[in-house]
């Protein structure tokens, strides 16, 4: 049998670096209708957003939003590569993590006019059981008229199709399964995965498309978003703790979690309430997120 030859060479490689530094602008305005949408999303019972109301921590994810021309979408539902983002030949890509630190002096808030300025900070390749894997990571810094209020830094993993026998990453068990203080379950049904593909303007298709992301991506069901598992993760540190200010929150997407079963998300304060450990897990228990989020 001759030896597969990889899907990215060194010549590929260097290709896709020459994105390294790539920089853009994005300007918006923190409006109060996508944080009532979340809010009901959510099946909170919010005040209405007024001008000065501060954003939760996470969703500034609902602007900002691309906004490529139809004719521009690729056939994953992304827009296609090689303008901002480096035209990777993988063709699966996720939402793998990030790390954020708030300006807790400066939040960001509704009637804002905002900048986020976004640059590609690394480019990198890996080989693992499952296939060849290229990891991107974007550092975002959002500023309003007081200067900066939000730094973020996101990964973005792409990878090769899955392949019949492929080796599945072995699942592992929450470090702090049995002793959250907080938990909540989560039914991820295609209502709820719609309304928050809706609210982001995420035209992907693992997470709308049934018949595209089985027979296409070779997953077992629709996949929730790893932003909406991250925020619900901070929604459940919200609900137990209503007045504390996130200062940092680093999280990583470990496990895919797919619409065919609830999940749930918890949470454990540290004994000097500087810190809350958060993660969520599939309903046979597998950690699927985990994330640490430090109090100002």
């Amino acid at each position: 049998m001759s030896e597969k030859l990889p899907l990215i060479d060194d010549a590929q490689l260097a290709h896709l670096r020459t994105w390294l530094g790539k920089s853009q602008s994005t300007p918006d305005l923190i409006t109060p209708a996508p944080v009532r949408s979340l809010s009901a999303t959510f099946d909170r019972d919010d005040a209405p957003p007024l001008a000065g109301t501060e954003l939760p921590p996470l969703w500034h994810w609902l602007y900002f939003l691309p906004h490529a021309k139809q004719s521009e979408i690729g056939p994953d539902g992304h827009p296609t590569r090689g303008g901002f983002l480096p035209p990777v030949p993988l063709p699966r890509r996720m939402w793998a993590g990030g790390r954020l630190t708030w300006e807790t002096g400066n939040p960001l808030a509704v009637g804002q006019e905002v900048e986020r300025v976004s640059t590609i900070k690394s480019v990198n390749h890996k080989a693992g059981r499952s296939g060849e894997l290229l990891f991107v990571v974007v550092e975002h810094r959002y500023s309003n008229a007081h200067g900066l209020a939000l730094t973020e830094e996101h990964d973005i993993v792409f990878r090769e199709a899955a392949e019949p026998g492929a080796p599945e990453p072995t699942p592992q068990k929450p470090p702090l399964a049995g002793e959250e203080a907080w938990s909540r379950t989560i039914v991820p049904d295609d209502v709820l995965l719609f309304r928050y593909s809706a609210l982001t303007f995420n035209g992907h298709r693992i997470h709308y498309d049934r018949k595209y992301v089985t027979e296409v991506e070779g997953y077992p069901g629709l996949i929730v978003h790893g932003p909406l598992i991250a925020t619900l993760l901070q929604d459940v540190l919200r609900r137990n703790l209503p007045d504390a200010k996130v200062r940092r929150f680093a999280f990583k997407a470990v496990r895919p979690t797919f619409d065919l079963n609830a999940f749930s998300v918890h949470g454990k304060p540290s004994a000097d309430g500087k810190t809350v450990e958060l993660w969520a897990q599939d309903h046979d228990g597998w950690l699927t997120m985990q994330g640490t989020a430090e109090l100002a």
